[in-house]
């Protein structure tokens, strides 16, 4: 069995043999499936035998996907949802209940941000956003009802590498289950399981599928927390959905994939489309070569920007100026990734004139395209939140963000040049 990232992105989770030797893995454009008779689909429906019901609740193409996806992370199962934000909706709605609380680090994408902030806690279910670069805060908030770890490993838009194995060790420490939003480095150039991370998060609609034509996202579950340690009595004790099933008892490691999927999707219904799950099959095949180039193409970029006078600052971990070089030599030696940030001397106004103005790079809100992309945070992504959360999220008045693509570095600076002319 192969190893290779490279490799396990074309192969892992297909063998042609079960789709009739097709060399693509196939689209199920399909919304159910025939029952053998009726005492097949009752085993089914009792999860007495595995098999497909329902395409919101597992389909062939998902299910490669799926299988996929935990190979690269180096996890025991998956689960694709609709989009980034469902995954970690699902997965938080999936483990808490009215009165739990949650340790997050500030340095979040602004609608995981919002979320958290101020959805969950009309469902009584609360936030204490900490500092990801003193890991030790992670520990000093916790509180008698702290279910959660959470953080970003490559924040968006604040690009700080967070000590993984630092928070890792502390959420054993408080018995409770580390989630963790890899979708910025992608698992080409870091996998959290390694460092600990028991749940690991993507926005499949970024770098995995990479082609800005498909929305999604994932669970990827490492099978490694212990859901009997006593804090979690939904895994422990008999569920009245599934006829008194005891999830941890029955399942394992697997408990809380499985509770994702039978409970999750049947309930919250953030199943993904078997098309958008073929585009980002596609998107995976070259996963590990695009990462590399956008890589290569960020740091060359964040270099050049360093140099300009328009420039009050840059930030990018591959820069040995960075506060985070020594932590993205660690956990992202292989690349850091394809987002760049960068202040502009004359602020807020200059930020959106080089946006307005930029002919490769296009104006728009997403990150991770095959194409470079820009966005004044302050002004679209992040301004639903007042100045003073901005900054906690790593987003000041001039900051642009970059997501630098696949093109030529001549033509990527060459842009950019022209663009600063017109502040």
């Amino acid at each position: 069995m192969t190893t290779q990232i490279s490799t396990k992105a074309l192969h892992a989770g297909h063998d042609a043999k079960n789709t009739q030797g097709t060399q693509a893995v196939p689209i199920y454009q399909t919304s159910s499936y025939v029952f053998k008779d009726s005492d097949h689909a009752a085993n089914l429906f009792s999860l007495a035998e595995p098999g497909y019901i329902y395409t919101r609740l597992n389909n062939p193409t998902n299910d490669v996907l799926e299988q996929r996806l935990a190979a690269l992370e180096g996890g025991v199962a998956a689960v694709a949802t609709a989009s980034g934000t469902a995954a970690i909706a699902t997965t938080l709605m999936v483990i808490l209940q009215t009165g739990d609380h949650i340790v997050a680090s500030n340095s979040l994408y602004g609608g995981t941000y919002n979320l958290l902030a101020n959805t969950l806690p009309r469902f009584g279910i609360t936030t204490t956003f900490v500092d990801p670069d003193n890991p030790d805060e992670f520990s000093k908030a916790i509180k008698s009802n702290t279910r959660l770890f959470f953080a970003e490993s490559l924040g968006n838009p604040k690009l700080d590498v967070i000590d993984l194995k630092s928070i890792s060790d502390a959420a054993k420490k408080a018995k409770v289950p580390f989630v963790v939003d890899n979708t910025v480095a992608s698992p080409a150039l870091l996998n959290p399981i390694e460092y600990g991370a028991n749940i690991v998060i993507h926005s499949l609609t970024k770098y995995l599928t990479g082609n800005g034509t498909s929305i999604g996202g994932v669970i990827i579950d490492a099978g490694t927390f212990n859901w009997a340690n006593g804090n979690f009595p939904e895994f422990t004790e008999p569920n009245p959905s599934y006829h008194g099933l005891n999830y941890h008892e029955a399942l394992g490691n697997i408990a809380f994939i499985a509770k994702v999927r039978i409970e999750g999707l049947r309930d919250l219904g953030s199943a993904p489309s078997p098309f958008n799950s073929f585009q980002t099959i596609q998107g995976i095949e070259t996963l590990d070569i695009r990462m590399k180039k956008h890589s290569e193409n960020a740091l060359k970029l964040a270099a050049w920007l360093s140099t300009k006078e328009e420039v009050a600052w840059v930030n990018y971990p591959g820069l040995k100026t960075s506060k985070y070089n020594t932590l993205a030599q660690k956990y992202l030696p292989k690349g850091q990734s394809g987002i760049v940030t960068f202040g502009l001397k004359k602020g807020f106004e200059a930020g959106k004139k080089v946006a307005d103005h930029t002919q490769l790079f296009s104006l728009l809100a997403n990150i991770g395209d095959t194409k470079s992309l820009i966005i004044h945070p302050a002004s679209t992504t992040h301004q639903q939140l007042n100045e003073e959360a901005q900054k906690t999220t790593g987003v000041t008045q001039d900051l642009i963000r970059l997501s630098v693509g696949l093109e030529d570095i001549k033509d990527l600076i060459a842009d950019l040049d022209a663009a600063f002319a017109h502040i």
